[in-house]
């Protein structure tokens, strides 16, 4: 049986908020932060608290950023033991960070159920950039990339990922005094697919009642799942969208990116458009160098035809990192430049990326988590 609140249809068999008003029990355990604000209110009507104790909490699990219900200062003492009795507020939590000489600050962030993932905070003069993870591990297994050689624990929820925004939002404000201006999804994992989470922190994210950021600041990078591409277009997106392409022809892509088996560069370049149709928003590629695999002239011609087949504003040409599992190396500075210089003679709009934080892992492709990291004041 539903039960209408307001102008909502509530599912009593999903819903805590919803038990309360059919006279039953609410489950115990369930994360506080799966509620929106109609059923916190619900909840909070049928204990007999006013409405506005539903504003109150909704601002401390999503604007005052409480990881406990102990910090709930403005409820009262026994309002917070209920609290703590009928629901969880699994945060995440900083274990380890690491400051490189550039500036850059990777931290390991810590699970509710013990799973460690990482968070990059990218300074530069007029930006501040969160780079974040989507999935403990990857399951696309890149043969380029430190994540890709680990195993796919599980996919991190949406309020997990908030939380990391919220923690690296603090290292910003804290070391440099200033606020994130950026939030890129190019950490462990592939974000489409955890579709449904990172686009409900992406909505946390933006939203007034949450960290108010734009969704223009916001990019998505993925290694390419062409049905989803397709579905962010269905659903309206406002973010920017980057698709990491680091080879222009399938042979290449196959032996690098095994998710081009079934996701072809044909069929991620009508994926491509079909999301430019339907949203208009910017599209990025990204480009790793391969030394003597993929950035030779020959190489170059195949992305820019690639490039011109698709509305992309910009082809990031990025430094690789080198891991100690990959064959892969960097090329020649002399190599780089000519491909650069190719690039522009024939007017595409491409940028050399140079990598950040290598000497502490935590540039493009070398998230990993890895035992040993060492804190600094």
């Amino acid at each position: 049986m539903a039960i209408v609140y307001g102008s909502k249809v509530i599912n009593p068999l999903h819903s805590a908020a919803a038990l309360y008003l059919c006279g039953m029990q609410v489950v115990k355990g369930k994360n506080i932060r799966d509620l929106d604000p109609e059923e916190m209110q619900a909840y909070f009507g049928e204990l007999g608290e006013p409405k506005f104790r539903a504003k109150q909490v909704y601002e401390w699990l999503w604007q005052k950023h409480a990881h406990s219900f102990a910090d709930m200062t403005n409820l009262s003492k026994e309002l917070r033991q209920k609290l703590g009795e009928q629901f969880t507020l699994p945060a995440l939590t900083e274990d380890a960070t690491q400051y490189s000489a550039d500036g850059t600050i990777k931290s390991r962030f810590r699970t509710h159920d013990g799973h460690l993932v990482e968070g990059v905070l990218i300074p530069t003069e007029d930006r501040k950039t969160a780079c974040v993870s989507s999935q403990i591990g990857c399951s696309l297994t890149c043969k380029f990339c430190a994540t890709g050689y680990m195993e796919r624990r599980r996919n991190l929820s949406f309020d997990e990922i908030y939380d990391q925004v919220v923690l690296i939002n603090q290292q910003s404000e804290r070391v440099y005094n200033k606020k994130l201006t950026n939030i890129v999804f190019m950490g462990m994992g592939e974000p489409l697919l955890n579709y449904k989470n990172v686009l409900k922190a992406i909505e946390r994210i933006t939203s007034p009642d949450g960290l108010g950021m734009s969704a223009r600041r916001i990019t998505v990078s993925t290694a390419g799942v062409a049905k989803q591409i397709k579905q962010l277009g269905d659903d309206g997106v406002r973010f920017k969208l980057a698709l990491s392409l680091h080879a222009a022809n399938d042979t290449k892509r196959n032996e690098i990116m095994p998710i081009n088996d079934t996701n072809n560069i044909k069929s991620l370049i009508d994926a491509l458009n079909y999301f430019y149709k339907k949203t208009g928003n910017e599209i990025t590629f990204e480009y790793i160098l391969f030394k003597d695999f993929n950035d030779s002239l020959k190489d170059a011609d195949e992305l820019i035809r690639v490039y011109r087949q698709v509305p992309a504003d910009l082809i990031n040409i990025i430094e690789y990192n080198p891991i100690d599992k990959a064959r892969f190396q960097k090329p020649d500075e002399k190599v780089v430049d000519q491909f650069m210089q190719h690039l522009e003679k024939n007017r595409v709009n491409a940028r050399l990326r140079r990598s950040r934080g290598k000497d502490i892992d935590a540039a493009c492709g070398q998230l990993a988590n890895k035992e040993i990291l060492s804190n600094k004041a």
